[in-house]
């Protein structure tokens, strides 16, 4: 399968990640050494830096060639890492990427204060080198964040709840921060309102399947790919599409049976409602809805000037999906 590394193939774009990555140890630099250790302990996990690196394919359509856009790539990633302190904490995760969380590795308390720490960090790089556009929007889609991740802990352990509610809750937890990195990358480098607006679509599709995508995997993959053991989200009681599709299909009365008892659930639970959605195809129902996601994230992108930036777009998205596909093969 194509990397991302042979997908954008505009070297411009990996030296500025490179700048990005800088950065982001340097704003996750506090005046506590402790601090410090906490903040960038996932920074230095590693991570696909997809969000920064929507806001430098986003800004190759505006006229400005500055600073700018690598700044929105850090101030998203900001935003994005610190709730993944947070969301390790309400998750009672013990790892993230392949390595310990912060909560496990010291406790609670410090990983929240790390994770407001990043967020903090976000809006003082925007408040700085950004606009104040782009100061609200960051505020904003952080409560989007928030109201999703709410969504979701009120839909825990409840198998009755609709796709209709489980795009609502991903699309506040995943998607608007991914579209929200591609209109700051968009922003920072004064592209038109049309444009900024037709790369915000776009990447709002394409956040939706990202995290459409990214349950998937958490079913068909195996704990070396995706950084945590498979089927995390079923243990902890959180019920993607193929869950909540198998709940309904010729087996449902089997895998509500299944989970119906008390969470965390055992491994042998785990194991049998995956092998009931993998052995219904329930993972490519879901993907199905994917696909027809990226329809109108490819619609969105004729109002975009042809050209190499444009040509990328319209591969990432199916890249996605495609990882699920190479991970189950």
């Amino acid at each position: 399968m194509e990397d991302l590394q042979s997908l954008v193939c505009i070297p411009r774009i990996w030296e500025q990640l490179g700048r990005v990555e800088e950065r982001l140890l340097e704003t996750a630099t506090a005046d506590d050494p402790y601090l410090t250790k906490i903040a960038q302990h996932l920074l230095l996990a590693g991570g696909k830096r997809f969000r920064p690196l929507l806001a430098l394919l986003a800004a190759e359509f505006g006229p400005a060639r500055d600073h700018r856009p690598v700044e929105a790539g850090v101030a998203a990633e900001l935003i994005h890492l610190g709730s993944l302190y947070h969301d390790d904490v309400i998750d009672e995760a013990d790892t993230r990427r392949g390595a310990g969380s912060a909560n496990a590795n010291w406790d609670n308390t410090v990983a929240i204060l790390a994770g407001d720490f990043l967020m903090a960090r976000a809006s003082e790089v925007a408040a700085t080198h950004l606009s104040q556009e782009s100061v609200r929007l960051l505020a904003a889609t952080y409560a989007e964040l928030v109201e999703g991740q709410t969504r979701e802990l009120q839909l825990e352990g409840d198998l009755s709840h609709s796709i209709d509610e489980y795009n609502q809750v991903i699309g506040g937890k995943t998607a608007s921060l991914i579209r929200t990195s591609a209109r700051l990358g968009a922003m920072a480098s004064d592209a038109d309102d049309t444009v900024v607006d037709a790369l915000s679509t776009w990447a709002w599709e394409v956040g939706m399947v990202f995290q459409i995508a990214d349950d998937a995997l958490d079913l068909v993959a195996d704990e070396q790919t995706i950084g945590k053991p498979a089927g995390s989200d079923i243990r902890e009681g959180t019920f993607t599409a193929p869950v909540l599709l198998a709940a309904n299909g010729p087996d449902g009365a089997r895998v509500r049976e299944l989970l119906d008892h008390t969470m965390p659930y055992a491994d042998e639970v785990v194991n049998e409602v995956i092998a009931l959605v993998r052995a219904g195809r329930f993972v490519d129902q879901a993907l199905k809805s994917a696909t027809e996601r990226l329809v109108v994230a490819g619609d969105a992108l004729v109002q975009l000037p042809q050209g190499e930036p444009r040509l990328i777009l319209e591969k990432l998205g199916r890249f996605l999906v495609d990882r699920v596909e190479a991970a189950r093969s």
